[in-house]
């Protein structure tokens, strides 16, 4: 169920209309605070809707408006449910697809892997994050707005015990990357982002029973995004970028 908005009164720093999703915590929530500190109006969404709250109630006196509704993205009701949001605050302008699942834990090799789990994480990880652009595909041309797809470097390494997880990813980078293609003339830009290994809960459930305390927290990234919504979305289309990375420069 939609949370209340905090309905303010537009100033001059507003960007427009971002939909986060996996908000309640970890990166998303980083995110969430960090665009709502930019201008952008927001819509988020998680599954756990006690989380939720708290990220809401965090984002009280920003001067944007943030409206949460919780759900799985999975669930074509949810999208649609969040989207007629968006658009009722006047459109979509960032799509942050964020929400990811990592799959059986402990980690299997691939060769032994559950495929319905694996079909799972391909829903939430890959086939989710479509439909999002797919519905919200009108909001996005209008406001010529950037999707954010969040990736991993499983999707390139072949690291053992991350096949389900790695693959998913990676066919997430090739639909980002053929999304930007298809989707430049209508001036709807595409872009996935590796955050890099970092300190969260997803991260320690990859790895339970050990100290991940030397991994960064999400914080790190912040740099990063900075960097990114501060560009013409129409000239980074089509890229994949390492958030903790040290040469954000686009090519020539």
């Amino acid at each position: 169920m939609p949370l209340p908005s905090h309905a303010k009164k537009k100033d001059s720093r507003m960007k427009g209309v971002a939909l986060v999703t996996g908000a309640g915590r970890g990166l998303g929530r980083i995110l969430a605070a960090f665009l709502s500190g930019q201008g952008y109006d927001m819509v988020i969404t998680a599954r756990t809707l006690s989380e939720l709250q708290e990220v809401s109630k965090s984002l009280d006196g920003t001067g944007v408006r943030v409206v949460a509704i919780s759900g799985d993205i999975t669930d074509p009701v949810h999208r649609t449910r969040m989207l007629q949001q968006t658009r009722a605050m006047g459109g979509l302008a960032l799509l942050v697809n964020n929400a990811s699942e990592l799959g059986e834990i402990p980690r299997p090799e691939l060769a032994s892997a559950s495929l319905d789990r694996f079909r799972l994480t391909l829903e939430t990880n890959l086939v989710a994050p479509i439909a999002l652009i797919q519905e919200s595909l009108l909001q996005l041309e209008k406001t010529r707005g950037l999707v954010v797809n969040i990736s991993s470097d499983a999707s390139q390494g072949g690291y053992e015990r991350w096949g389900i997880y790695g693959s998913s990813k990676a066919a997430l980078d090739l639909a980002s990357k053929t999304l930007a293609a298809e989707l430049r003339p209508r001036h709807v830009s595409i872009v996935s982002v590796d955050p890099g290994d970092m300190r969260t809960r997803m991260h320690q459930d990859a790895y339970p029973g050990e100290d991940i305390s030397d991994r960064p927290l999400p914080e790190v990234t912040l740099p990063f995004w900075a960097w990114l919504v501060s560009q013409d979305p129409a000239r980074i289309t089509g890229m994949r970028y390492q958030a903790q990375g040290t040469l954000w420069e686009i090519p020539a």
